[in-house]
């Protein structure tokens, strides 16, 4: 995934989920954040960031975040980005687990949900669901980092996928490079936690992989070893 129009700028406050302050060009400017999540790590005071210009003219904000930096690690908190990478992957044949692929659709309708993604190969068919990881502690890759029933639900719905013959898929896209491992943040949510421990006594398969992030791009890295 590329991007264009970007520039670097100093962050200074988030006084709600969807808009922060920076500076940018020695003036300060209220952008968009492109993640409703916490952040809480990674976005403050004196932080770089990254935003992207918007060409939209009827917009109220000029400029999104795209990414952060954490020390010296840049991190992507896009959270519209990880759907399209892991499709371009699984398009360019770089997701291992997933191959053979005849057709891939995105936004797709099963029972009370929308999956991200849905794949037919040569021997089966079935869903991924895709969730953007930018909480990082010590190594560690975490989601959530709030509490998310819209989570759970997802869950439980890929299990009644693959109940009906389905293949079901949970991916986790860390969206920095350099983690040790991933693990469920059972401490922020642990009715997910509980969820996914279920899920993959019922059949879902659980993937995570890293990315490797610029300030004006993101693509698919490596598999990272789950935890639970």
């Amino acid at each position: 995934m590329k991007y264009t129009s970007i520039k670097t700028a100093e962050f200074i406050s988030r006084p709600n989920r969807f808009t922060a302050h920076v500076i940018v060009d020695n003036h300060e400017e209220i952008v968009h954040v492109k993640n409703t999540g916490r952040c809480r790590e990674i976005l403050q005071t004196g932080t770089t960031v990254i935003l992207q210009e918007s060409k939209n003219e009827k917009r109220k904000t000029k400029y999104s975040i795209i990414a952060a930096y954490k020390e010296d690690v840049l991190i992507n908190i896009d959270s519209l980005v990880p759907n399209m990478v892991v499709y371009q992957a699984i398009k360019e044949k770089k997701i291992e687990h997933i191959h053979d692929v005849t057709k891939l659709s995105r936004e797709v309708v099963y029972g009370n949900s929308r999956f991200d993604l849905y794949f037919e190969a040569n021997d089966k068919r079935g869903f991924i669901e895709v969730k953007g990881v930018t909480l990082e502690n010590e190594g560690v890759a975490l989601f959530p980092d709030a509490p998310t029933q819209r989570g759970c639900k997802h869950i439980y719905e890929m299990m009644n996928a693959v109940k009906e013959g389905y293949a079901g898929y949970i991916f986790f896209l860390i969206q920095l490079k350099g983690v040790k491992y991933f693990t469920p943040h059972e401490i922020r949510d642990p009715e997910f936690t509980k969820a996914l421990r279920l899920a993959i006594a019922n059949g879902v398969t659980v993937l995570a992989y890293d990315s490797l992030v610029f300030e004006d791009e993101i693509i698919i890295g490596d598999p990272v070893e789950v935890r639970l």
